[in-house]
């Protein structure tokens, strides 16, 4: 994986897990979901998200 494929955008993120922006949106302002802000944009890191995803089918 190169760098840049590294972080997502809101949008790649939304695809990708296939969730409205709205709701990443929320739950990265709530801290729900693992990600950072560069400037005033959302950031996930590809491999957390991915992390992430595992943990919440072991937390059902």
């Amino acid at each position: 994986m190169s760098p840049l494929d590294k972080w997502l955008t809101l949008d790649e993120l939304a695809s990708y897990l296939k969730l409205s922006r709205t709701k990443l949106y929320g739950m990265a302002q709530s801290g729900t979901i693992p990600c950072g802000k560069v400037g005033n944009q959302w950031r996930f890191d590809r491999e957390e998200i991915d992390t992430w995803v595992k943990a919440q089918g072991r937390n059902k």
